[in-house]
């Protein structure tokens, strides 16, 4: 059984339409008219129990009412969805239980007076989580986002970071089996989002939890998953791996030479290229090319070290969005 099967989802919004002056807002007080938004259309995939899938796509996509929907916060318009064997919207207690909604811009919640392990203790009580259990996932999570140091503290004297750390403990403190996560690492400064990234891949590897995971950091998506869900204006427009995107979608490679030979040179006939300095260059090298400019390269130049990457995935999520181009 999927972890996460969804068929045909689509969600509709009714908004009210009114003119900007005085005459029209009094008019709608009496005659309102509404406009149909379609902020997903007819999207269908499923996710195995254990996978992290990026879902990623450009502002207004459809990425977070695809998340509420799955969550169980909207009802869809048409379609239907299974998060390990529940209805989201019907929202049970059993299935409340084995999923977490976790928004970066929303790190920490509750009173602020209460200290963090405070909070967590309150979560034990709303989740019915044993003290065995509270113990063992205490334990284990304080490990993870060293949280030692923070568990005495007032939430309110938490940084942005310590806050988003602190928050996902709260979260993950009754296991969930399934994880939705909705730019996790949104406003965070390096380390914290390193932090971030290493919690989430060391959590999954250790409970076997199914991810689904937006971001418009592509370092994230890199970093945690394997395969993506590329959505654009509500529809489905790419679900595979990410290595199969790029040789779609980018008819180059990247050569990166280091030379211990640092004479000017013509690099015309070896590829366009990309970046230079002193000692090592960087080449874009049309992907059939790759195997004979390689030969060449090794040959000719007194090379040091050689490296055949593919493009950055931002550049090539940049061209879907700016052409269209799947």
């Amino acid at each position: 059984m999927s972890g996460i099967a969804a068929s045909h989802l689509s969600m509709c919004y009714r908004v009210p339409v009114r003119e900007a002056s005085l005459r029209g807002a009094l008019g709608s007080l009496w005659r309102r008219r509404y406009r149909q938004i379609q902020a997903v259309n007819d999207i269908s995939f499923s996710i195995e129990p254990g996978e992290v899938v990026g879902f990623i796509g450009p502002n207004g996509a459809g990425k977070t009412t695809t998340l509420k929907m799955l969550s169980g916060i909207l009802h869809p318009s048409a379609g239907t969805v299974a998060v390990h064997g529940f209805t989201p919207w019907r929202r049970e207690s059993a299935f409340l239980r084995s999923i977490a909604l976790i928004r970066g811009s929303q790190p920490l919640g509750g009173p602020t007076e209460l200290t963090v392990l405070d909070s967590l203790r309150f979560q034990q009580t709303i989740y019915d989580v044993s003290a065995a259990d509270f113990r063992k996932n205490l334990a284990e999570l304080t490990e993870l986002l060293d949280l030692e140091q923070l568990l005495a503290r007032q939430v309110r004297a938490l940084s942005l970071g310590e806050r988003m750390r602190c928050g996902l403990a709260l979260s993950l403190l009754y296991r969930p089996r399934v994880l939705f996560l909705d730019e996790p690492t949104l406003g965070l400064d390096v380390s914290a989002v390193n932090m971030i990234r290493r919690f989430i891949a060391s959590y999954c590897r250790r409970t076997g939890a199914t991810v689904l995971l937006t971001s418009h950091y592509m370092v994230d998506v890199e970093t945690l998953c394997n395969r993506i869900i590329l959505i654009d204006k509500g529809t489905i427009q790419y679900d595979g791996g990410l290595s199969e995107l790029s040789a779609r979608l980018a008819p180059s490679k990247l050569l990166r030479v280091s030379f211990s030979d640092s004479r000017d040179r013509d690099w015309h006939g070896y590829g366009e290229l990309v970046e230079l300095s002193e000692s090592s260059a960087v080449l874009s090298v049309q992907r059939e090319q790759v195997p004979g400019v390689t030969a060449r390269l090794l040959a000719e130049l007194a090379v040091t070290d050689l490296a055949v990457e593919e493009p950055p995935l931002e550049r090539v999520i940049d061209q879907v969005y700016r052409e269209g181009a799947l």
